[in-house]
């Protein structure tokens, strides 16, 4: 055996090896808090109200608060981070300034969240005055997957083919018509599933929305300029700061639980657009 192919198997292995550690540590997270969450979830726990300084009752009011947060920020960052992307990528000279704006927007993706909360503090609490609230609250996430997005999306549309450009300008369209008819629908994809990825991880944060309008206890359907719970933060809150860590344990779990399969939907869902997008618009 050369030496090259001695160093492509250790390679291999390696690498195989490497899987099957995140594979099995994934894998025993997903089965701890499933054994210790499955047994707090029925359909009282999903609709109810919290009760009794959260020791009964259900997390309905946090489901609804981290789907409208969410909700902000999908408004926010999606339209935005989309069309900053299509831009840089196909307006924008490639010049020094461009790339500075790319250095930043990578480093910016790089920035702890809790930076991202202080900031969202200072800038919409504050400055704007809205206050601790839900749309603080979105508006300091949007800021946080805005650069996810920008990237996810640039790096899609660097996917599609300059021949592709080319033939529409060819044919007489103009420049946003080779996008809008060439160069979009096959990005798209890539785009959006970068997009909702982003999303999935900003909706299990918790330091940007601990400053920004999270409540210890609010146990009503939050408003646009009101507090709210959300269900990174509940956890939060049942795991380390609860008077009663050992009796609401179970509860954490099966909110835990609850936020997974929230995660896992929506990446299920990213998949799901892609394989629609790639089965419509497959290349010859």
């Amino acid at each position: 055996m050369t030496l090259r192919k001695i160093n492509e198997v250790a390679g291999f292995t390696v690498l195989r090896i490497a899987a099957v550690l995140v594979l099995a540590s994934l894998a025993f997270i997903l089965f701890d808090v499933f054994t210790k969450g499955w047994g707090v979830i029925s359909w009282e726990f999903l609709i109810d109200k919290p009760r009794q300084g959260m020791t009964e009752g259900g997390i309905f009011p946090i489901i609804v608060g981290t789907f409208y947060v969410s909700l902000i920020t999908v408004i926010f960052a999606v339209p935005l981070g989309m069309f900053a992307a299509i831009y840089l990528n196909e307006y924008a000279k490639q010049s020094r300034i461009t790339r500075l704006i790319r250095l930043a927007i990578r480093n910016l993706s790089g920035v702890p969240s809790i930076v991202y909360g202080l900031f969202g503090v200072a800038l919409f609490v504050k400055m704007i005055a809205f206050g601790t609230c839900v749309l603080s609250a979105g508006l300091t996430l949007g800021l946080l997957t805005l650069p996810w997005t920008i990237t996810a999306s640039e790096e899609a549309l660097k996917t599609v083919p300059m021949s592709y450009r080319e033939g529409a300008l060819a044919l007489g369209a103009t420049k946003w018509q080779s996008i809008r008819t060439n160069v979009l629908p096959y990005a798209v994809p890539g785009m959006l599933t970068g997009t909702i990825l982003g999303l999935a991880r900003a909706a299990g944060e918790t330091a940007p929305i601990l400053f920004t309008g999270a409540a210890f206890f609010w146990p009503f359907l939050p408003k646009l300029f009101s507090q709210f719970m959300a269900l990174p933060y509940h956890i939060f809150i049942m795991s380390t700061q609860h008077h009663e860590i050992m009796k609401v344990r179970p509860l954490a779990y099966g909110t835990a639980l609850v936020l997974i399969a929230m995660v896992l939907s929506l990446n299920g869902f990213a998949v799901w657009i892609r394989y629609r997008f790639r089965k419509k618009y497959r290349r010859v």
